[in-house]
């Protein structure tokens, strides 16, 4: 191309080039200037920018939040649009035929759509009796059914704040000097402001960007799956042979004709290896993974292990992270104070039945056993925000009876036995949706099918940290 040519085009094309030219230098300057982990790939706003929908509240406030149940539950749902773009779509949602609730909901429009838990969305649910006063005010501070605050009555000068995330509490019942009709009408981010520092803001920010490393551990663990396959005992020595655990045998010596592979200890630590070959050099021998990893409480836990080693899951994820900590960060983080997953920030939880739900009491870290099933998701959501890559260890553990047989007639005793290693990768994607990924037994499977396979019983997680390099 010429000279010539050249500036006459460019002549010709000046003021989109110019547009071009600005918007590029605007994404730059942005995408620079911000933090590390506050990219703009995220659909959701920091909760401190979510539009304020009060103004449209106030000209509802008669007509849907304070007029007879009958009127409201006859209205078509309406279209609004907010000063600064946004639309809002209210509407009533009437609930079952024979609930005794209903709800307003102000939708905030996502993508075209109106799910009534896009990021904004605000919610107050009422009683179908006579009673033009409202039950509870729900509000989505992220793109998420599951994370929302909640205000309830209390008396004529309090109202009361609960934030649950994957239905554990992390406040119940925190009173705030705001009379609960007052809510009708605030702008949310006053009623947040009244609780202070109590209100946990860090949950609802999610910062993508801060995990990169956990989505490349995951693709990387991904492409290789499919040359992987489950053996009993199965797992990879230091040399890179495909052994027995129990009695380091080669696999092929054992006289069976199916394929080497792994169960679901040795596939943690063929991901173990893989996050520290990049290191090393080298795989982990198992010999050392099989000990103790500490001295047993009494006598009668060494006869036990010698019978039913129903320490042996925790005691290899235990061996297995506290070397990743050595490796990856130093001495110090070999120890389980600092492997050990032991704190939770909830007490209770919400748990769901089929026609019912009810709040419990939840434990929380049981020491040698762990945390229950019921707040593992919760758990996972804060970890994933206050530890940002991080995989989990997971040694599925319950109290269990040796079975009756013809030589024991009365059975062994109750012990807890740890029987499953699974590996859990709590992190948020680049649209900022929180997703946790499960590795187990040479292959992933989803939360849902692993946490209700152990509905009663308790998980050990061992925290290890990732960067991105993987190599098994």
């Amino acid at each position: 191309m010429s000279g010539t040519m050249f500036y006459s085009n460019f002549k010709v094309s000046w003021p989109i080039f110019k547009e071009v030219m600005c918007k590029l230098i605007l994404f730059l300057a942005v995408f620079l200037f911000l933090p590390r982990g506050q990219e703009i790939w995220g659909q959701d706003r920091p909760t401190r920018q979510i539009e304020d929908d009060s103004p449209l509240r106030i000209t509802l406030e008669n007509s849907w939040f304070r007029e007879s149940p009958g009127t409201v539950l006859a209205k078509r749902p309406e279209i609004h649009n907010l000063r600064g773009g946004g639309r809002i779509q209210v509407r009533v949602d009437s609930g079952s035929q024979n609930s005794e609730e209903f709800a307003i909901v102000l939708a905030r429009e996502q993508n075209g759509q109106y799910s009534g838990w896009a990021q904004g969305s605000w919610v107050l649910i009422r009683r179908r009796d006579n009673n033009t006063e409202g039950s509870r005010i729900r509000v989505f501070l992220r793109s998420d059914f599951n994370t929302y605050i909640q205000f309830r009555p209390f008396n004529n000068e309090r109202s009361l704040m609960d934030v649950v995330l994957y239905d554990a509490f992390l406040i119940r019942s925190l009173p705030i000097p705001i009379p609960f009709e007052k809510l009708y009408t605030l702008p949310v981010e006053a009623a947040l402001e009244a609780a202070g520092s109590r209100f946990p803001r860090r949950y609802f920010d999610p910062q993508p960007g801060l995990y990169r490393d956990s989505r490349t551990f995951i693709s990387e663990v991904r492409s290789r799956l499919p040359g992987l396959t489950y053996a009993d005992d199965g797992a990879i020595n230091e040399n890179g042979e495909y052994v027995l655990i129990k009695t380091l045998e080669a696999q092929n010596n054992n006289g069976s004709a199916n394929q080497a592979g792994l169960n679901c200890s040795g596939f943690a630590k063929w991901l173990v290896d893989g996050i520290l070959r990049p290191h090393t050099g080298a795989r982990l021998p198992i010999p050392p993974l099989k000990a103790p990893f500490e001295t047993r409480e009494s006598s009668m836990d060494e006869t036990w292990d010698a019978l039913r080693d129903p320490y042996f899951g925790l005691d290899w994820c235990r061996n297995l992270a506290s070397i990743a900590g050595t490796v990856l960060r130093s001495a110090s983080f070999s120890t389980l104070e600092e492997i050990e997953v032991r704190d939770w920030p909830f007490s209770q939880v919400i748990m769901r039945q089929a026609r019912s739900s009810s709040v419990n009491t939840y434990p929380g870290f049981l020491r040698n056993a762990g945390f229950g099933f019921e707040g593992l998701h919760p758990l996972l959501y804060t970890l994933a925000i206050d530890e940002p890559n991080r995989i989990y260890l997971a040694a599925v553990n319950n109290e269990v009876a040796a079975p009756t047989t013809p030589d024991n007639l009365r059975g062994l005793p109750i012990l807890r036995q740890y029987y499953h290693v699974a590996v859990l990768v709590p992190y948020f994607d680049e649209r900022g949706n929180f997703q946790v990924v499960v590795f187990e037994s040479a292959e992933e499977t989803s939360f849902t099918r692993f946490r209700n396979r152990y509905p009663r019983q308790y998980v050990n997680l061992m925290r290890i940290p990732v960067d991105g390099k993987f190599d098994p």
